[in-house]
């Protein structure tokens, strides 16, 4: 029987490699059962499907947390090889991962299961906790990843927007909390109160629950809703701006290591295995890169 090492173990659970068929291969299935489990969940909370096929979304159900658990498990141990090999270094990276952001998920992804078997716990919220196992696919996607690093590169620009829709939200609050107490005081009893009203109006999505009936309510209702139209979009620009930043320098760096590899002009065999590993790192069409290929061929600074 042949063992795997701590860090073959890490290479197959982490993201593949370009060129890695295994860690490909256990991605693929790892994803497939997240997507199903969530199926599974969505599928389980209609009654006339729930109870009549409630043995067979049981059986699944240890099925599924048996490959987590063991998956848990055999990440904490792998991620060991992170380390210099020193047993502190090896114990530090296991406890990093723990406490780590898709460490905790994955510890989520197996509780919903076990908590049944210490405490009486609600169907419903058991079910919206194995929701979370979504998340796992982290894993194997980098849009959370890509997401949080491009509000961190925009952190100044995003956290300005975000203190100018807070104060839109408590200044429209407090000014529809005075306009409309005394004709709605039922809807309008309080300034926390009153917020779910402008959440909804700046954020343009207005459900229609609460609304102002008094001319002054209407006059601060209506440029709620147009400061609403502002702050989201300037929120909403920030992140897009956020995002065509990232596929930019991503492209850049991609050019750069075209235009290294065409120094002598001619591409070799390692190059092109270094420029695809890095278009498929970026996720970056094939056409994309033929045409960077193609333009830096034709400029004159390249030696023919």
């Amino acid at each position: 029987m042949v063992f795997l090492s701590k860090k073959r173990t890490l290479e197959i659970l982490e993201k593949a490699k370009p060129g890695d068929k295994v860690s490909q291969y256990s991605d693929f299935l790892l994803s497939t059962l997240i997507i199903l489990n969530l199926l599974a969940v969505s599928l389980e909370s209609v009654e006339s499907i729930g109870s009549t096929y409630r043995k067979q979304f049981y059986v699944f159900e240890v099925f599924s947390v048996s490959i987590f658990l063991v998956e848990y498990l055999l990440r904490i141990w792998a991620t060991g090889a992170r380390g210099d090999g020193s047993h502190k270094s090896t114990m530090k990276h296991r406890i990093k991962y723990i406490f780590s952001f898709t460490g905790i998920i994955d510890l989520l992804a197996i509780l919903p299961s076990l908590l049944p078997l210490l405490f009486s716990v609600d169907l419903r919220w058991l079910r919206v906790l194995r929701l979370l196992r979504l998340l796992k696919i982290s894993h194997y996607s980098s849009a959370l990843e890509d997401l949080f690093s491009a509000i961190h590169h925009e952190r100044s620009s995003f956290a300005a927007a975000s203190y100018l829709f807070i104060l839109a939200l408590f200044f429209a609050s407090s000014l529809m909390y005075v306009a409309e107490n005394s004709v709605q005081p039922d809807k309008f009893s309080s300034i926390p109160e009153t917020m779910w009203w402008s959440l909804i109006t700046l954020t343009t999505v207005g459900y229609g629950d609460v609304s102002p009936i008094s001319p002054l309510g209407k006059i601060i209702g209506a440029f709620t809703a147009v400061m609403g139209v502002f702050s989201v979009a300037l929120l909403t620009g920030i992140v897009a701006n956020a995002f065509a930043h990232q596929v930019a320098q991503r492209k850049a760096i991609l050019e750069a290591q075209i235009a290294s590899a065409l120094e002598d002009g001619e591409i070799d065999s390692d190059e092109q295995i270094e420029i695809e590993n890095l278009r498929k790192r970026f996720d970056i069409s094939e056409d994309h890169v033929k045409a960077i290929i193609q333009v830096l061929k034709e400029k004159p600074s390249v030696k023919k």
